[in-house]
């Protein structure tokens, strides 16, 4: 993902490596297509030999150059900073231990020695993950006076699952390790020995369907008061999944659609398609911001409804001008530079903290000359560039999405990009590649639901296992639902429960 918040000194650098590895995939391009024209099957009777050589040598000294020139490239020191020793960094760590060792001497003649000071040092250990039993212990009793009565036992405590000995803090470790820590069931089946006892990955699915279902209600207040609100940034990513009822052996592609705004939850839901109908469905009547990238679907929803704006992502363009550096440097830099100015001011406002209708204000005074600028430069370009190029496909891109993607200047409380969201959904990338599919059609929705609450927890700096532990201990007690709502992410804050 782009960031602007680094130093001027790692975004130089950044630069100048992409514009680099760009020129290097271009000049192998070319000696690829060259090496085919003279020694492949497929080679071309048109074209003389002789000058395909010379242009094939010619290449393969600038490649050689421009590598040497990549590898030799001293990357710069990073500024002097203040040097944190180990105490400052794990001061908040409990002391379970305290070892003291006495020297050789003063064990030999105790007597002859007097204590005068001590010296500490740190040493961090860890405990491995562990099962242990937890005995809760309901005794009976029975009246003295009058034993014909029956007698009494307080009640067994309600569990996320009756009957089973699994409690909150362990069902909140196998889900998160699955979700947040990316270990399939299978993986925690075989270290589960190691735990103290061996779980199977069956009961494990089990477990994980049963806290996808508990925190059913939470979620659906999540979508509701997202869909409340006056602004949305929405996107998808592609997950695959194996229907065992119908393809054995085979995945299909199905889809995590993600809806959020920034500082608020974060909402998964699972389609099996990425048709334009899954989105009209999971909006499902909203009215307000609407910010995504181009796919089709977010148009069509937005021109759809007129109550909807719809907002783009210069973040998309940025990058699409980034891939343009290698061959159209001179245009691609200008570009970017304009769009850098833009991206300064936005961290500025977010440091200031500005208010939406102050944000708005600053904008509009002080971006429209650079947005002017920057629509005219892309105009200029795109009537050089050649269409297939990439720089044409990003002015083509730039220029189709331009009301879009400066519709955020008149709305204070939308963002210039679409990047947060883009944040929200890389666990979910990067859980895909673990378990590399999701195992059945019903069980997208259960990932869903899960996701929701686990990235929405990230997102509020929340550790989602204090989180889960605690929730998952509140819900089967609870008897009045309107209480939902200050369990989630956004809302909730930590009561003292048995785990």
């Amino acid at each position: 993902m782009d960031s602007d918040a680094g130093s001027p000194d790692v975004e130089q650098l950044r630069r100048i490596v992409d514009e680099q590895n760009g020129v290097i995939a271009v000049l192998r391009e070319q000696v690829d297509w060259l090496k085919k024209q003279l020694f492949g099957a497929g080679k071309s009777e048109k074209l003389d030999s002789a000058q395909l050589r010379l242009r094939l040598d010619d290449l393969e000294r600038q490649l050689e150059a421009v590598e040497k020139q990549s590898i030799a490239y001293e990357r710069r020191a990073p500024k002097a900073g203040k040097h944190e020793t180990p105490a400052e960094r794990f001061k908040d760590l409990p002391v379970e231990e305290t070892v003291v060792i006495e020297p050789p001497e003063v064990q030999a003649e105790p007597e002859a020695f007097e204590k005068i000071a001590e010296e500490e040092t740190l040493e961090v250990d860890i405990h491995p993950p562990k099962l242990f039993k937890r005995r809760l212990v309901r005794p009976r009793y029975r009246r003295k006076l009058d034993r014909s009565q029956p007698p009494v036992v307080a009640p067994a405590p309600r569990r996320v699952i009756d009957g089973s000995y699994a409690s909150a803090g362990l069902l909140a470790w196998i889900v998160l390790s699955k979700y947040v820590q990316h270990q399939p069931l299978y993986r925690q089946e075989k270290a589960s020995s190691m735990w103290g006892a061996p779980l199977s990955r069956k009961t494990m699915t089990d477990w994980v369907e049963a806290v996808a279902e508990w925190l059913k209600p939470i979620y659906n207040y999540m979508r509701t008061d997202l869909l409340a609100g006056p602004y949305i940034q929405a996107d998808e990513t592609p997950v695959r999944y194996c229907d065992s009822d119908h393809k054995k052996g085979k995945t299909e592609q199905g889809w995590l659609w993600a809806i959020s705004r920034p500082g608020g939850d974060v909402v998964f839901d699972w389609r099996l398609s990425r048709r334009h109908g899954e989105l009209t469905s999971l909006l499902d009547g909203y009215t307000g911001l609407l910010q995504s990238d181009a796919y089709g679907a977010y148009e069509d929803y937005a021109s759809g409804n007129k109550d909807v704006i719809a907002l783009g992502c210069m973040a998309h363009v940025r990058r699409k001008f980034y891939d343009a550096l290698a061959s159209n440097k001179r245009e691609a830099t200008l570009v970017l530079r304009l769009m850098a100015r833009l991206y300064e001011r936005e961290a500025t406002y977010r440091e200031e903290n500005l208010v939406p209708d102050e944000r708005k204000r600053r904008r509009q005074r002080e971006n429209e000359i650079t947005l002017t600028r920057l629509q005219k430069v892309i105009s200029l370009a795109s009537r050089k560039a050649l269409p297939k190029s990439a720089l044409g496909k990003a002015c083509a891109y730039a220029i189709s999405q331009w009301p879009q993607l400066v519709a955020f200047q008149k709305h204070g409380i939308a963002e210039i990009d679409n990047n947060l969201m883009e944040n929200a959904i890389r666990p979910s990338a990067l859980g895909k590649k673990n378990f590399l599919f999701i195992g059945h059609p019903e069980a997208g929705q259960r990932s869903a639901i899960i996701y929701s609450i686990v990235v929405s927890c990230q997102r509020h700096n929340i550790e989602p296992f204090q989180y889960l532990r605690n929730i998952l201990s509140r819900l089967p007690n609870m008897t009045n639902q309107h209480d939902i709502s200050a369990l989630s992410p956004a809302k909730w804050s930590p009561i003292a429960t048995q785990a």
